[in-house]
């Protein structure tokens, strides 16, 4: 139908570029009547017809209202489908409206949709015949190479049978085709690798065991550890969403409250990402001389202010090293935030010439419990000792293993601990 349209605007084209002079108009709609075998109408402005190459123009009445010239009035050119009575079938019009001599005319063509019908119904006869044809001959074809697929297949699924019940005693072969070949070598191979992955069998179960008790310990670390953050955000939105009375200054101290939650969900997705750099060995340092003290200072400096109630104290003299400064005051702050949560008293940094050590007098630790803390995702659950995600001593231990630095700690439950950091 476009190809039909696209057609007929082409040709009122060419109508009006030959069409000079009114007076030659029955000469020229003949001419291109004989041409194209399209209905040709020329209109002028009033809607009455000048000429028509397919019936006495004196017994058509007027045009003006019709959907192709009233688009061609405001559009230049106007289409429409229609049922024609004056010759019993349907057309596709299309009209154009020009200028000629000072004056608008309107020259319209049409063709039968009847062709359209009948060159589709043809075509799609020959495509349904061929079509027809072809599933015959792929029918037979698949036919054949289905009984013979069906055997490979069979003797495969008997090979897998036997495989599942024990290592069989053959060995399978096929040369059909290539993938059944490669099919066929391949299992042999499995059969054969079979027998050496039984022997490991009850060492991967152990494996498996520990990979799902430690996959445990991280779902359990990491929910306990957004529980509470979470639950503040959605507590302190709903009362702002639902309390629109809200005082501005309760308003901004709930914000604050969403505002520092939120901060601290995303420091912990970052020492998980962190921790995993650490682990797979892809965290990069770039050392330079660095003062341990300025270290500690800045250290001391974040920390004050969310543990208001705590003193930090830097003892000692100051020590120049050659390290990474933000993994190193990250390690640093590590130790003395713990100390910091878990003891009423004063925090001690103590430097000296081949070490660190951050001194408290809290909780402590018990005796066991100490050669497992440093340990990925493993937290100390008895006397309120918590750490955290269990990723922050197993961070300052990764942090110091990549400037060669060592750990040790000096802990009794009740009596405090030291974390010292040797260098």
């Amino acid at each position: 139908m476009e190809q039909i349209e696209k057609n007929l605007s082409q040709n009122i084209d060419s109508i009006s570029l030959v069409l000079n002079n009114i007076k030659d108009i029955e000469k020229i709609v003949n001419k291109f009547k004989n041409k194209t075998k399209l209905r040709i109408t020329i209109i002028d402005e009033k809607g009455n017809v000048l000429t028509e190459s397919d019936k006495d123009k004196e017994s058509m009445d007027n045009h003006l209202k019709r959907d192709e010239i009233i688009h061609a009035r405001y559009d230049d050119y106007g289409k429409s489908i229609r049922f024609s009575d004056s010759i019993n079938k349907e057309l596709l019009y299309v009209a154009k409206k020009i200028k000629l001599n000072g004056s608008t005319y309107y020259i319209r063509l049409a063709d039968y949709t009847d062709k359209i019908q009948e060159n589709f119904f043809n075509l799609s006869f020959h495509v349904i015949a061929i079509i027809t044809i072809f599933l015959i001959l792929a029918f037979f074809a698949t036919y054949f190479i289905s009984i013979k697929i069906k055997n490979e297949t069979d003797a495969i699924l008997k090979y897998l049978i036997d495989l599942s019940d024990g290592r069989p005693n053959y060995q399978i072969s096929s040369n059909y085709t290539q993938e059944f070949n490669k099919i066929a070598r391949f299992l042999n191979k499995v059969s054969s690798k079979l027998s050496k992955k039984e022997k490991q069998k009850s060492k991967q179960t152990a494996k498996l065991k520990l990979a799902n008790r430690q996959k445990d310990e991280i779902i359990s670390a990491i929910s306990h550890e957004f529980k509470n953050p979470i639950a503040i955000i959605s507590g302190y939105s709903e009362t702002l969403l639902t309390d629109l009375d809200l005082p501005e200054n309760m308003r901004k101290k709930f914000l604050h409250k969403i505002q520092t939650n939120g901060n601290k969900m995303s420091q912990i997705i970052d020492k998980l990402r962190l921790s995993l750099k650490l682990e797979e060995g892809k965290q990069q340092i770039t050392t330079q001389s660095c003062s341990i003290k300025k270290l500690c200072a800045s250290v001391v400096s974040d920390l004050k202010d969310k543990y208001k109630d705590h003193e930090i104290i830097i003892e000692g003299e100051d020590v120049n090293l050659k390290l990474d400064e933000t993994l190193m005051e990250m390690a640093i702050s590590n130790l003395v935030e713990n100390a910091l949560k878990y003891s009423e008293n004063d925090v001690i940094i103590k430097i000296t010439s081949s070490s660190i050590s951050i001194i408290d007098k809290g909780i402590g630790i018990d005796e066991k419990e100490l050669s497992l803390i440093n340990r990925k995702f493993y937290r100390v659950s008895k006397n309120g000792w918590n750490n955290s995600l269990g990723l922050g001593l197993f961070i300052v231990q990764s942090i110091l293993s990549l400037h060669n630095f060592s750990l040790e700690i000096k802990s009794k439950l009740h009596q405090g601990s030291e974390f010292i950091i040797k260098y």
